[in-house]
């Protein structure tokens, strides 16, 4: 299944996640492609506005973005996801990359559901400091609001959809999905985001104790690629 390096191609990934680069090319490269950064095919470091209302609106914004940047003369794919819990409504969803509001880098944005305290708290939490900030006051506000919750009602699951644009083709659109439920508590360094606080469907740890190799074969994220790469290979050149 490897190709070789005439027949590699080459998709740029539109985003400056490094955790979700490394996912996408650890996948993708299984496939025959070679996935490189914002950075690598020299785009400049400009925050897109995730502005849509949905998974699929914002990996399209992304991707178009990048693919506008390459003049169209590159393929790009782009990876919007999140958590949804289901006695939250369905939150945090596309919000799940900042759940925890912050209004700038070492500010805290103190309002009515405590934000500020979930911050306090990631601060203190000695057991994930291999995690970003947010990521930790993401998980302390995702425990703090399932607080008294009973198991049967954390139910969750991952979302990844994931855009694909070429130069002369019709967009691609892959959408992943891996059910399960929000624990208790944290467990494991592993993965990035809400890794720790998800047990997938049919296991009894979290994510955050996965290999990468075995999140990568069940999770969202790679069943969304998974697709991708099959309708890549489908195609004719």
């Amino acid at each position: 299944m490897e190709g070789s390096s005439a027949e590699r191609k080459i998709l740029v990934a539109a985003t400056t996640n490094s955790h979700k680069i490394a996912e996408i090319s650890a996948i993708a490269g299984a496939f025959g492609y070679t996935v490189i950064s914002r950075a690598e095919a020299g785009m400049p470091d400009v925050e897109v506005v995730e502005d849509g209302a949905t998974f699929e609106e914002n990996s399209l914004i992304k991707a178009r973005a990048a693919f506008g940047w390459l003049g169209g003369k590159a393929s790009a794919v782009a990876d919007d996801s999140g958590i949804e819990v289901d006695a939250l409504g369905g939150a945090p969803g596309v919000y799940s990359a900042r759940f925890a509001g912050q209004e700038a880098p070492g500010r805290y944005a103190a309002g009515p559901d405590g934000d500020e305290a979930d911050f306090l708290a990631a601060e203190a939490d000695e057991g994930q400091k291999c995690r970003s900030l947010q990521d930790r006051a993401n998980n302390a506000k995702l425990l703090r609001l399932l607080e008294g919750e009973p198991e049967g009602r954390r139910a969750a699951r991952f979302v990844s959809v994931i855009t694909c644009l070429r130069p002369g083709r019709e967009p691609i659109v892959c959408r992943g999905e891996v059910e399960g439920h929000i624990a208790f508590g944290q467990a494991g360094e592993a993965g990035f985001g809400y890794d720790p606080l998800f047990i997938p469907l049919g296991y009894d740890r979290s994510f955050g104790l996965f290999a990468p190799e075995e999140k990568n074969a069940i999770s969202h994220r790679g069943r969304a690629l998974v697709l991708l790469a099959e309708k890549l290979k489908d195609e004719t050149v």
